[in-house]
């Protein structure tokens, strides 16, 4: 059962990230009532994906990828507008809004793996 939650936590997670990122990219203004609302759906669904989605053979792999996106969010994905209009502004909000969902997910796994630690 926690297996089936924190699958479709992911899957909800993506999407929701997915769309705020592409409307935030072509300047959709959400309410910031609405936007409060989501960005909590996202984190919330990341601590459900973090405490039961991620296995401790899959957190190395996990932890990396959040770096890894960590890294996509610094590269100035904005500056692809200049060839092709809004791209670079919506992959921008897409991956911030991912790292919303990624973030919390990715603390849970270090502190867990942190425990493994601990614990040999």
């Amino acid at each position: 059962m926690a297996n089936e939650v924190g699958r479709w936590s992911f899957v909800i997670g993506m999407i929701v990230a997915l769309v705020l990122g592409i409307l935030s990219g072509v300047g959709v203004i959400l309410g910031v009532t609405a936007l409060n609302w989501l960005t909590l759906l996202l984190v919330v669904l990341g601590l459900i994906i973090g405490f039961s989605n991620v296995t401790k053979k899959e957190s190395t792999p996990f932890l990396i990828a959040a770096m890894a996106l960590l890294i996509a969010n610094t590269a100035g994905l904005s500056n692809i507008n200049t060839m092709i209009p809004y791209l670079g502004s919506i992959l921008e909000g897409i991956v911030s809004y991912l790292l919303v969902v990624v973030a919390p997910a990715a603390l849970i796994v270090a502190v867990k793996a942190f425990y493994e630690f601990a614990r040999a």
